[in-house]
């Protein structure tokens, strides 16, 4: 059986976990935060999510886990058939993390701490989320899904992406990013009503005020208190 190796707070372990449930896949759940020493022997890089195959191989990056899910069970496709339409979702996933999660991931120490990030910040980070929300006006529909009719690898990983962007991209910046990409208002509501997306979001409520005591406790560490 697979290993999902992380905590519930974190966007990218949902990914994994949406994913592993969209293909009703058996798991176990192995609860571990990035400043526990042992994650070190799972993956090397110490950064969560990890899962461990049944054959006992460790895997690590959501992505590269998330390839390897649908290489090895290929029941419930989550890419299309069509290679340039599957070159579309892994582009739409590629623009979805670098610009929009890891821009807005810049604001969280602010955010945690209840304080206002540095204007050239700010500035920097709206300049990327702006190219973000340009090249998705342009590559999504919408139509019920990211990429047309078929719910695809890239409805996954912007939805949790998008978790990032609207608690600390959009609260940081007073702008209301995903409003500014037609369609993706609604398809948020949608997927957010999915059993598998519900479920996922009761365990991340769950989880977070352990998380966010170990968020607490890194801050106090690093401020010398």
């Amino acid at each position: 059986m697979i290993t999902l190796h992380g905590f519930a707070a974190s966007n990218y372990y949902n990914v994994v976990k949406h994913v592993l449930l969209y293909k009703a896949l058996p798991f176990n759940e192995h609860l571990i935060y990035t400043s526990d020493d042992a994650l070190l022997t799972i993956n090397p890089m110490g950064k969560v999510p990890a899962i461990t195959t049944a054959d006992g191989v460790n895997i690590a990056e959501s992505s590269v886990i998330c390839d390897y899910l649908e290489e090895a069970f290929p029941s419930n496709p989550l890419y299309p058939n069509n290679p340039e339409s599957r070159a579309l979702v892994r582009q739409i996933m590629k623009i979805a993390e670098l610009y929009f999660e890891l821009p807005s991931r810049r604001l969280i120490p602010y955010a945690f701490t209840g304080t206002q990030a540095p204007e050239s910040l700010k500035d920097e980070v709206r300049t990327l989320l702006t190219r973000g929300v340009n090249a998705l006006c342009q590559l999504t529909h919408f139509s019920t899904w990211v990429v047309g009719e078929q719910f695809t690898m890239a409805d996954i990983y912007l939805y949790y992406v998008n978790t990032i962007v609207t608690a600390f991209g959009s609260s940081q910046l007073e702008w209301d990013v995903i409003a500014d990409i037609p369609g993706m208002k609604q398809w948020q509501i949608t997927l957010s009503q999915s059993p598998i997306a519900q479920q996922i979001e009761a365990d991340r409520q769950a989880n977070m005020p352990e998380f966010m005591q170990k968020v607490t406790a890194q801050i106090q560490a690093a401020q010398g208190q």
